[in-house]
């Protein structure tokens, strides 16, 4: 199982859910794919299954619309994961706070590791926030406690 935890951690597979932001961190997680940043040189690949993701990354806020799609998708992923909350939309709601049909962070519906803040959240702190989540997810696969 060595060697099993070993690719995962070379080669994590993200899956990435936009919860209904305004569309800039999710253009800046594309610019973070592009080969000017290179998030890919840590193995990321990009996928849209969520049965063989091993990273999920959300943007914009939780609502009572998505809250059942995200609990979904992350139910769907296998041990261990992690998930990244990308913008300041997904780490509190921010502008989307007092709305009514609005939770607040994507933390409100799922349990979130690394939390990626800005407006929108640029591509430099998107690799750092994805470097942190696949440290965390080491540690998990080694079976250690993480705060």
């Amino acid at each position: 199982m060595k060697w099993m935890t070993k690719a995962r951690l070379k080669s994590p597979w993200v899956i990435h859910f936009d919860c209904g932001s305004c569309n800039g961190c999710d253009i800046e997680i594309l610019a973070a794919l592009t080969p000017k940043f290179d998030v890919e040189r840590f193995g990321i690949v990009n996928i849209g299954d969520p049965k063989q993701a091993d990273v999920l990354m959300v943007t914009g806020p939780a609502n009572k619309r998505n809250q059942h799609v995200l609990k979904n998708l992350y139910d769907q992923m296998p041990q261990p994961k992690v998930v990244i909350a990308v913008g300041e939309c997904a780490c509190s709601g921010a502008i989307f706070h007092n709305c009514p049909n609005t939770l607040g962070g994507v933390d409100k519906v799922i349990p979130v590791d690394v939390y990626v803040p800005g407006c929108a959240a640029r591509p430099e702190s998107i690799v750092d926030g994805v470097v942190l989540a696949l440290q965390k997810l080491q540690k998990v696969s080694e079976g250690e406690k993480v705060e």
